[in-house]
């Protein structure tokens, strides 16, 4: 397989990613062994990077995820970062009244968007970003914070994770709403006997609908 199959349109986080060698350390590994390899040694160590590899990653294909306020972030193409555009760009118009977007995770770079000064307003101060959920929203109208975690391979809102969260956002001033989100009901019912009770569910294939985990209320926060 060509070089420039390889990096066609596959998604950045997935295991079919394939590389090759540069031309000279070909010649380097050829050479080990021998008396040159020294010679080659110090000739491949002098060769500045490439920009090939670089302008590759640049043209990745990347998701475009439009937000609420109507301005536009890239995450990296396919798998999670699908769901989380799907979270954005069509759970968010459907069910947040008046949304602001706080925090959006992207699989391969951790964090992309994290408006730490809206957080603070709000009395949140996360310290420990690698347990911040994936997507955080702040319905304005309702005065809800909205805790998402997109779900594809791992990751929903069952009981443990509803005890972090809601530890995580203990000085936070709105009502906390927990949501699991799935891309579809294939995927949902691998984890539906762990989603926590009163939580919601969210299955991007059916964007219309939530399912609701029992408790007093619809979509909406609980007293602690």
């Amino acid at each position: 397989m060509s070089n420039t199959a390889c990096f066609s349109k596959i998604p950045i986080n997935s295991p079919k990613w394939c590389y090759q060698l540069t031309p000279a350390a070909l010649k380097l590994i050829a050479s080990f062994g021998t008396p040159t390899f020294k010679k080659e040694l110090k000739s491949f160590l002098t060769i500045p990077a490439t920009g090939d590899l670089k302008a590759r990653h640049r043209n990745l294909p990347r998701e475009i995820v439009r937000l609420p306020d109507g301005m536009t972030i890239e995450l990296s193409a396919g798998g999670q970062n699908t769901l989380i555009r799907s979270i954005i760009e069509e759970f968010t118009p459907r069910f947040v009244r008046k949304p602001r977007v706080l925090l959006l995770g992207d699989a391969a770079d951790k964090e992309v968007l994290s408006n730490d000064l809206a957080l603070a307003e709000l009395g949140i101060k996360l310290a420990a970003r690698g347990k911040a959920p994936d997507v955080l929203i702040h319905d304005v109208e309702r005065d809800w914070l909205i805790v998402i975690e997109a779900v594809t391979s791992h990751g929903p809102v069952d009981q443990k994770r509803k005890n972090e969260l809601t530890q995580l956002f203990a000085t936070a001033r709105p009502g906390l709403v927990f949501v699991s989100a799935f891309p579809d009901r294939k995927t949902f019912t691998r984890f539906h006997a762990a989603i926590a009770w009163e939580t919601e569910v969210w299955i991007a294939d059916a964007p219309d609908h939530m399912i609701h985990y029992n408790g007093e209320r619809f979509l909406g926060p609980y007293q602690t």
